[in-house]
């Protein structure tokens, strides 16, 4: 049985605009801080006191001070960044003081933070190996953090371009029977690449970027024959390609190229009786030198809360049926 503590703290300079930045509208931040991590947050002004388990008062102690401190530096707080920060603090990590410290990349448009152990090793992993692949559920920042990598690629000039390529796998429907011409029926697989780009180089730089074909984005199929030489390449949903396609693709690799390979095997749309490329390269590939891997998990989701229990919840239901 554990007895509650109270730890009482203020917090420094005192600002008005700095606290209601950090508390929320209605002191939404604080009741969703209370909320996940059952404690009591009561202050009058700066002045703060916590009560609940001395370990995760101490812990929330210093979350609430680093979040004071972003809000002194002009950052705006919003709920989501109260449910990133808990999630990357202490109290979701087994040692504290054996987690990586936090790595960032700075593109034109905004500032990209690693989030926990897994994005700092994928990171780490796609800095120093040619070939890299993240296999994960969705919301875990693969995607995101792979194309925020090629940018800062081509911003430094490591690389001449930025390939980023999509197997075009109906998703429960058919691409016959969407509107338009081949491109504009793949666009909408595209789509989150795009979104990356946009936050990260702004949409004027993208379009001019795509005109000159710094930037390319294009289906799977358009790789067959060619050789990627200075390229940052970054292969999206790669468990609906097939076993033929994952390695038509990673040996299109030429000379001062990175290729970033991401895909989540419990999302597969390939037909039944076809294996995913994904799940076969893990395979096949597993101990290659040169070539890494990083699996992400639920606990590493930084979307709502609530998508991290829906991943659970779903591979819990998978392991029941499969045992």
């Amino acid at each position: 049985m554990t007895t509650d503590t109270a730890v009482r703290f203020t917090l420094e300079p005192d600002n008005p605009s700095h606290l209601a930045n950090l508390c929320g509208q209605l002191d939404e931040h604080l009741k969703l801080i209370e909320q996940r991590l059952g404690i009591q947050i009561r202050n009058r002004g700066n002045d703060f006191q916590l009560v609940g388990d001395h370990h995760t008062t101490q812990a929330v102690s210093q979350i609430l001070h680093g979040l004071y401190q972003e809000a002194g530096e002009g950052v705006q707080l919003t709920p989501e960044m109260i449910h990133l920060s808990l999630q990357e603090s202490a109290l979701e990590q087994k040692s504290a003081s054996s987690e990586p410290r936090q790595q960032q990349i700075q593109t034109p448009k905004a500032l990209v933070k690693t989030r926990g152990k897994h994005q700092n090793s994928y990171l780490r992993s796609i800095r120093t190996l040619d070939i890299n692949f993240g296999i994960g559920p969705a919301g875990t920042g693969k995607t995101f953090l792979a194309v925020a990598c090629a940018v800062d690629a081509l911003e430094r000039d490591e690389v001449r371009r930025i390939l980023l390529v999509r197997p075009a796998v109906e998703a429960g429907e058919k691409l016959g029977f969407l509107p338009g011409d081949l491109a504009q029926k793949i666009d909408p697989y595209l789509r989150p690449l795009y979104d990356a780009l946009y936050e990260m180089l702004g949409f004027e730089t993208v379009s001019r970027l795509i005109e000159r074909q710094i930037i390319e984005v294009a289906p799977l199929a358009y790789m067959r024959g060619r050789t990627l030489n200075h390229a940052f390449v970054i292969l999206d949903e790669s468990q609906n390609t097939t076993r033929e396609q994952m390695k038509m693709f990673l040996t299109r690799i030429g000379f001062g190229s990175t290729a970033v390979i991401t895909g989540d095997i419990t999302q597969i749309d390939l037909p039944k009786a076809t294996e995913s490329g994904l799940k076969h390269a893990i395979q096949v590939l597993d101990g290659v030198e040169g070539i890494g891997f990083t699996h992400f998990t639920a606990k590493d989701v930084v979307r709502h809360p609530l998508v991290q229990r829906i991943v659970r919840a779903y591979d819990n239901y998978q392991q029941d049926h499969e045992s």
